[in-house]
């Protein structure tokens, strides 16, 4: 097929140029196709979360493996009617302080929603995108929409419409440009029906947030060891034992900041004869040894790298390098949600 990318503004949803796009992929959607769409997040492979052979698609689309669940994004509360059974008091507190944001929550599911959205499971993981394009979509569509992000399955997540183009052209019918995401790594996913809530994907919306808002919470701890192939559906999107990786080997490097430079040049030196990249924290200098450098933003910025963390291995892959090297950023806040893409998409040195 064709796919089709159709441009907008996100500050201006109201031209005619915007309102042809988006009454163009809301039809898409309704007939049972495939749309990536921008969210705050990352882009996300949309297609109505109701008709399990549109969900069917996602899948194939991406690769997915059937065990891998994938969120629902909707647009108002009202559409959780039909999505879940019950919202306990816990996930009404979330809804209040983060919706719309990049948080999804696992809750009890309907009939209406299809297996395969769940991978068999009992709960569903739903969130309301941030994004005006995301809900101007969702709205016009009339459907809520099952969107795992919008990338061949295990590779890097996308951030902008080329990054989707790059794993996904020809294989689905559209999508939606609106420019990069906001927040560069994937929503904060919890389970609020358990107590203590349990965090099976830690994101922009953190740890310290939830536990302020709606009381005791913990990280997601497998039983046992993670498989590449799991004997069982995953009990969420995002807990996979490899997401988000380059084509490159990744070396991922433990430091405190004093000695990031000289920890980053040893970790090149040891892949001798190699073509080697860096994810380079600004100000630190670059290792004369390193074949590709990515500014990857202020190490006291969380943000900054979180945004451009999933751009940055791209970069590194499209220069050819065999070898990434790159920096763990400290547990706090976002921190946690770079560190565990990192570790899903890497090898610690």
């Amino acid at each position: 097929m064709k796919t089709l990318r159709l441009a907008i503004d996100p500050a201006h949803l109201d031209t005619p140029a915007a309102r042809e796009a988006l009454d163009q992929a809301a039809a898409i959607l309704r007939a049972g196709g495939l749309v990536a769409l921008p969210t705050e997040t990352v882009y996300g492979l949309g297609a109505n979360a109701l008709d399990s052979a549109a969900v069917a698609r996602i899948f194939e689309a991406k690769q997915r493996p059937a065990w891998d669940p994938v969120i629902v994004h909707i647009a108002s509360e009202a559409m959780l009617h039909g999505l879940v059974a019950t919202i306990p008091e816990a996930a009404r507190k979330l809804m209040a302080a983060f919706w719309p944001g990049p948080l999804t929550l696992l809750l009890p599911r309907t009939a209406a929603v299809p297996d395969a959205v769940t991978a068999g499971r009992p709960l569903v993981g739903v969130r309301m995108p941030a994004h005006p394009v995301a809900l101007e979509l969702i709205r016009l569509a009339g459907v809520p929409v099952a969107a795992p992000s919008a990338n061949l399955f295990g590779h890097i997540s996308p951030t902008t419409a080329a990054h989707v183009l790059q794993d996904l052209d020809g294989r689905i019918d559209a999508v939606l440009d609106a420019g990069p995401a906001e927040h560069g790594v994937e929503s904060t996913v919890i389970d609020p029906c358990q107590s203590p809530m349990v965090i099976y994907r830690p994101g922009a919306i953190t740890t310290v947030q939830i536990r302020d808002t709606a009381g005791a919470v913990e990280l997601y701890q497998p039983a046992g060891t993670l498989l590449e192939t799991p004997r069982e559906a995953l009990p969420s999107p995002g807990v996979g034992l490899r997401h988000y990786a380059p084509r490159a080997r990744l070396i991922l490097v433990e430091t405190p900041e004093a000695s990031l430079s000289a920890r980053l040049t040893a970790a090149i030196a040891a892949c001798a004869g190699e073509w080697v990249g860096v994810m380079l924290p600004t100000g630190v200098p670059a290792p004369v040894a390193a074949a590709a450098v990515f500014d990857w933003g202020r190490w006291d910025a969380p943000e900054e790298l979180a945004h451009e963390l999933y751009s940055g291995l791209r970069a590194l892959d499209a220069e050819g390098c065999s070898v990434i090297v790159c920096p763990l950023p400290p547990a706090e806040g976002l921190g946690a949600a770079i560190r565990d893409r990192l570790f899903k998409a890497g090898s610690k040195n």
